[in-house]
């Protein structure tokens, strides 16, 4: 199983997020330069790369929990640091779990372009799981 189109928000569909398998490292999320992320001229507005980065912690936790129908995944805490302007190209987006318990997960994303040793931004996420009551 894994992250599929239908499991992304409607934000995501709003700023043409898609997501992709990147091998053995899980859920590769792309949004694409468009009028509806631009910021400044030739920038991407920087709510549009907190988007990004929330989507793909919250895909991944979800890609994560895949055999837990019923999870919902709600942010509890998110901090962003952007490190350079994103630019008019791709913008790719993956996530890293760094502890996934029952009821909190603390996840670390970063956005890159060209490089993926060079993010534009990286986010420090605490997600609030909820889970369906065994039985039902």
């Amino acid at each position: 199983m894994g992250v599929c189109e239908t499991k992304l928000p409607p934000y995501a569909h709003f700023l043409g997020i898609t997501v992709e398998r990147d091998g053995d490292r899980g859920p590769l999320f792309q949004m694409p330069f468009e009028t509806r992320v631009v910021g400044r001229p030739h920038f991407l507005h920087g709510g549009a790369i907190a988007g990004l980065l929330e989507i793909a912690a919250v895909g991944t936790v979800l890609d994560a929990l895949a055999a837990e129908p019923g999870v919902s995944v709600k942010p509890i805490n998110v901090t962003v640091d952007f490190m350079r302007g994103g630019r008019e190209r791709l913008t790719f987006a993956a996530a890293t779990i760094a502890r996934l318990g029952n009821r909190i997960a603390n996840v670390e994303a970063f956005a890159w372009q060209d490089d993926r040793t060079r993010p534009i931004a990286a986010a420090r996420m605490t997600l609030m799981l909820r889970r369906a009551p065994q039985g039902e």
